[in-house]
């Protein structure tokens, strides 16, 4: 077993996680690779995600998770196998986005499940990433009389 090879993969999943959260497109950029393959469980304007590129996947999250969108992602469990260069994994994982334009929060938990490439210049990085949900809610803020958004980043 390649313990290297999986710490490298769980740090690259946790720093595609930050760069998304903290919208550091750049640094999220880094973390996929050119042909990148992105397959989202949300659906959007009525069907699924398809995102095929990186250029793709950075334009989607740019436009998509603006300032008036706050998110976390937690994920852990990971169950990650190594083979030479390439590698798949499965992570359990919750995400919260808080979109304050909308006035709306939404709560979701599911399994991503990923693959991994080491390239070239020796780093590992996501070669196709995607999950379906296993539940997803939401609530308006006027379901929560008594909530206020006491800190914003980016307001």
């Amino acid at each position: 077993m390649d313990l290297v090879a999986l710490e490298e993969i769980k740090r690259l999943k946790y720093r595609y996680l930050r760069a998304v959260d903290l919208k550091l497109w750049h640094e999220l950029a880094d973390t996929i690779t050119e042909d990148a393959v992105g397959d989202y469980g949300t659906e959007a304007a009525g069907e699924k995600l398809h995102l095929v590129g990186r250029e793709k996947i950075l334009e989607f999250m740019r436009e998509n998770l603006g300032p008036g969108i706050i998110t976390t992602h937690f994920a852990g469990q990971p169950e990650i196998d190594v083979d030479g260069d390439t590698a798949t994994g499965t992570w359990c994982f919750e995400d919260t986005v808080i979109a304050t334009e909308f006035k709306t929060i939404i709560r979701g938990a599911a399994f991503y499940e990923d693959t991994y490439r080491r390239e070239s210049d020796g780093e590992w990085r996501i070669s196709r990433t995607g999950y379906t949900r296993t539940y997803e809610f939401l609530h308006t803020f006027d379901d929560l009389p008594n909530f206020t958004l006491t800190a914003n980043r980016w307001a």
